[in-house]
């Protein structure tokens, strides 16, 4: 493999570290961005691989935790002061190897290495220092393997990883953190695995704010502990419930299903824990109550809040005894429910006026995941609305390709009360509405057209606001003349190098709009 001098490059350096820094920047999950940067680093240097091991807190032992290579890594770890690796977490000083096959304490012992490749690769390994910490500790190390250089080329790649490491050292302690949270809540039997894999069907996260909604929900999925979803009227707490149990161990049993503000409280005990035939008038015959439905199941009570005194009471004690009464029997049944509830109501301010049980609300409040609106998490609106858009098109056999950008605007500016609810019945009007391919500004409700209404909650500035539009109207043009500049230049009425200039300056993948493109990913669907 031919191989870069030290002289030619200085700017390989400066353009990778400048690519690492923009890497970090991105608003992904960290684990994401740190294996996208160890591909960046062996690509851009030409690197056999680039791997990371970081110091497991409760062991001490170097687990290997993320890695960039044509073979699969093995699980393994690392024990301080062994190996190359271990002794440079012990020493906190940076080690060279020219040639892995020439140095006796190169234990290979994560990647299988052949012993040609160990003949022909080079090792270089440097420490992770977390200097924020009080001591500056060494918390991990970054390792790659290189084709064989000369000795001085070696050292200024070495030199090159130790700028690096400095980089991401503080990512790398929040990592490590993440990692001990997640080994205590695997202790307390609640795994987290999987926690940024994609989404749930019909659940849409775009959002910082959704993908830690949903990290949250995949570490207390697997757990029997009782999840406590909060958030506003319209939010998607039922949805996520579904999430959470179809990611459970019970998900091959039932979800049953409650909303504990939509009967009257005299009814709510019934519903929930069943009656004896006689038990009051009109109770004709023995019923089961939902707790016995969802048994080995899971039960979710939304609007947890709106049970009466006396309801909390014995829903306290099935979760406690696992036992239940029917109303008008004095038997006990024993049940197997995993609970999760929802409420929009503050439920500490219900504490306080005593309209709810303290110690029922410690049971529920074990792991509360908050929902966050839909106007404090705008980026998740035009992805929502697309999906809605899919799914009704398909319902009523409409052909609406997509939504312009004027709607875009408005969708966008609304201040959403009814938050995803809301969004969704926006769009179905508009596709029932639409007699077209495009929904308009006019298939939109009034509330949305308003001008108080679409003022209300957002706070662009107005270089924001001309951005946000100019780039929308620019990808609406591509969209319509199948990426040819040239044509949404003289659409546009501007000239073709101010239309290269902002298709660079937004980032904006014109080759996506293409017809080919297009042909393309209808023959892949199909």
């Amino acid at each position: 493999m031919a191989y870069t001098t030290q002289a030619d490059s200085d700017l390989s350096y400066l353009v990778t570290l400048k690519t690492i820094q923009e890497t970090l920047k991105r608003d992904a999950p960290l684990e994401e961005s740190l294996n996208r940067l160890l591909k960046t680093l062996a690509q851009d240097m030409e690197y056999v691989r680039a791997f990371m091991v970081i110091m497991d807190p409760k062991t001490e032992n170097l687990k290997l935790s993320l890695t960039y290579s044509p073979a699969q890594a093995d699980d393994v770890t690392y024990s301080p002061g062994r190996g190359i690796i271990g002794r440079v977490f012990d020493s906190g000083q940076s080690i060279t190897v020219p040639r892995m096959s020439d140095d006796k304490e190169f234990l290979n012992k994560a990647f299988g290495r052949s012993e040609d490749e160990l003949r022909k690769l080079g090792f270089i390994c440097v420490p992770v220092i977390n200097h924020r910490a009080e001591d500056e500790e060494v918390i991990g190390a970054l390792s790659v393997d290189v084709p064989l250089i000369p000795a001085e080329d070696l050292d200024a790649h070495r030199q090159f990883l130790e700028v690096v490491a400095g980089i991401i050292a503080g990512h790398v302690a929040q990592l490590q953190e993440e990692m001990a949270a997640q080994s205590h809540m695997l202790n307390q039997g609640m795994m987290a695995g999987g926690a940024d894999s994609a989404p749930p069907k019909d659940f849409v996260a775009a959002s910082k704010a959704m993908r830690l909604v949903l990290r949250q929900s995949r570490q207390v999925a697997p757990s029997r502990a009782t999840a406590l979803l909060r958030g506003e009227s319209g939010t998607g707490k039922e949805l996520l419930a579904e999430a959470i149990h179809s990611s459970s161990p019970r998900a091959d049993k039932p979800l049953i299903k409650l909303n504990c503000a939509a009967l009257p409280s005299e009814l709510i005990e019934s519903e929930l824990f069943g009656h004896q035939k006689g038990a009051f008038t009109g109770a004709f015959q023995t019923k089961r109550g939902l707790f016995e439905v969802a048994d080995q199941g899971t039960l979710f009570l939304d609007e947890i809040g709106e049970l009466s005194m006396d309801a909390q009471a014995k829903v306290l004690r099935a979760i406690q005894e696992k036992e239940i009464q029917r109303v008008g029997s004095e038997q006990t049944i024993t049940v197997d429910v995993r609970l999760i509830c929802a409420t929009h109501q503050p439920l500490e301010e219900l504490l306080e006026k005593g309209r709810f049980r303290e110690d029922l609300y410690y049971r529920i409040n074990v792991f509360p995941i908050f929902i966050p609106p839909l106007k404090e998490r705008r980026e998740d609106i035009l992805p929502l609305a697309e999906h809605f858009l899919s799914d009704f098109c398909g319902e009523y056999g409409k052909e609406v390709k997509r939504i312009s950008t004027p709607a875009i605007e408005l969708l966008v500016m609304y201040h959403w009360p009814g938050n995803v609810r809301e969004l969704k019945n926006c769009i179905e009007r508009a596709v029932l509405l639409c007699e077209e391919s495009v929904i308009r500004t006019y298939h939109l409700p009034p509330t949305l057209q308003s001008a108080e209404s679409s003022a209300t909650g957002i706070n662009l500035s107005f270089g924001e606001a001309v951005a946000k539009f100019e780039q929308e109207l620019l990808v609406d043009s591509l969209k319509k003349t199948g990426g040819n500049m040239l044509q949404s230049a003289r659409d546009l009425r501007v000239s073709y190098r101010i239309v290269n200039y902002k298709v660079k300056k937004y980032n904006i993948d014109v080759k996506k709009f293409s017809p080919s493109k297009k042909k393309s990913k209808k023959k892949l669907e199909n």
